[in-house]
């Protein structure tokens, strides 16, 4: 249909496939609480616990201000990538100068405006995630901000609502690395403009890198690490 070959909707069923899929795992299924991203949960727990026991809480405020600002800079950048593609989105002229280039898959006009569209939507999926996680990060720096000063007769309310900053700071973790997220995806997706099948390997190679980092890290090891000598040492 209007171009569009057998093998190009084989290399988006894949992509829905495994991009879906790992999404599912990492999120619900068997992998939900192994990855880094629970290992980094439970870290926001513990520094939510130790800064309600604290009076002076400016490096807590000061923290979550370099996270505001890290979401905020994607945000920006998702905007600039979409309004890149947005460029494209009429430049046929371009995908007809790639098949003159031996190997590279020939599109017609229509092919050309999807894999631009299919690009622009992951940016602009990954724009309103960032913008979320910035948002929110501003949400619990105010909930970091109203966590009252510790004394012995308000420790439980104190540490209840220390439990609560964390699940909100939690959400702009998981907000953030969805985005993050896409942007190995659209990275994938770049793949499409030269051949079906580099798409569905560029697919297949950024879920393994992504499994790699999240469940088999350096990273994931030093933080499981630091949980585990903190449950050892009773704190």
């Amino acid at each position: 249909m209007f171009g569009l070959t057998p093998a190009d909707a084989l290399a988006l069923g894949w992509f829905a496939l495994l991009v879906g899929g790992y999404s599912y795992a990492t999120r619900y299924g068997a992998l939900a609480r192994r990855g880094l991203v629970a290992a980094i949960s439970a870290q926001r727990y513990a520094w939510m616990k130790g800064m309600a026991d604290r009076n002076n809480r400016m490096v807590d405020i000061q923290v979550l201000n370099n996270l505001s600002r890290g979401n905020g800079f994607f945000a920006s950048t998702s905007v600039l990538v979409t309004g890149a593609f947005a460029a494209l989105f009429g430049a046929y002229d371009i995908q007809a100068l790639l098949d003159r280039i031996p190997l590279l898959h020939a599109s017609t006009p229509f092919v050309w405006q999807l894999k631009v569209l299919f690009e622009m939507s992951i940016f602009v999926f990954a724009f309103f995630k960032f913008a979320w996680a910035f948002r929110l990060s501003h949400y619990t720096a105010i909930m970091v901000g109203a966590t009252p000063n510790p004394t012995h007769s308000n420790a439980r309310r104190r540490h209840a609502h220390a439990a609560e900053t964390a699940k909100l700071a939690c959400l702009v973790g998981e907000h953030s690395n969805i985005g993050l997220r896409a942007y190995y995806f659209g990275l994938a997706g770049l793949g499409w403009f030269i051949h079906p099948a580099v798409f569905m390997l560029t697919t297949a190679l950024v879920v393994l890198v992504l499994y790699r980092r999240e469940y088999h890290s350096r990273a994931l090891a030093a933080i499981k690490g630091s949980l585990g000598a903190r449950r050892r040492g009773g704190k």
